[in-house]
C-alpha cells in the first residue's frame, strides 16, 4: 500500500510578482528548486499565509540566484506580489521506503535567501 506523505516544502517565501497575462504555473529560483528536490513541471501547492487562499499548479524555473517566486497565470489572482506562501508538494511511499523517509525543508529569509531552519517539524512550533 502507498501512503502519501509530505515530500518537500519551501517555507514563508515571499511572492516577487505575479502575471495574470502568463499562461500558468509558479515560477520558482532554480537554487530553491535544486534545495526542496523540485523538477521543472512537477505539481505543487501553495498555501498563501497572507490570504488563506490554498492552489495547486506546477512549477517552472526562475533563474538561479534571482530569488524569484512568481505567480502566473490564475494563479496570480489568488497569490499576489509581496504574499508570504508556503510552498510544498507530497509524494507516495511503501513501508519500507518510510523507514528512511524525512521530507526535505527550505527555510527562507524575506529576500528568499535560504536560512539555517529545524531538520523536523514540530507541533505548534513558532519559528
Amino acid at each position: 500500500m502507498l501512503r502519501t506523505f509530505l515530500r518537500s516544502k519551501i517555507h514563508s517565501a515571499t511572492v516577487t510578482e505575479a502575471n495574470v497575462e502568463y499562461m500558468g504555473s509558479l515560477s520558482i529560483d532554480e537554487d530553491l528548486l535544486d534545495l526542496a528536490g523540485l523538477q521543472e513541471y512537477e505539481q505543487v501547492h501553495i498555501a498563501n499565509v497572507t490570504n488563506g487562499e490554498r492552489l495547486t499548479t506546477y512549477a517552472i524555473k526562475a533563474p538561479r540566484g534571482s530569488r524569484t517566486i512568481g505567480a502566473n497565470g490564475a494563479a496570480a489572482h489568488l497569490v499576489r506580489e509581496g504574499d508570504k506562501v508556503i510552498i510544498f508538494c507530497y509524494g507516495q511511499y511503501d513501508e519500507k521506503d518510510l523507514e528512511e523517509y524525512s521530507p526535505r525543508l527550505v527555510f527562507v529569509n524575506d529576500q528568499n535567501d535560504p536560512i539555517p531552519g529545524p531538520r523536523k517539524e514540530q507541533h505548534a512550533q513558532i519559528l
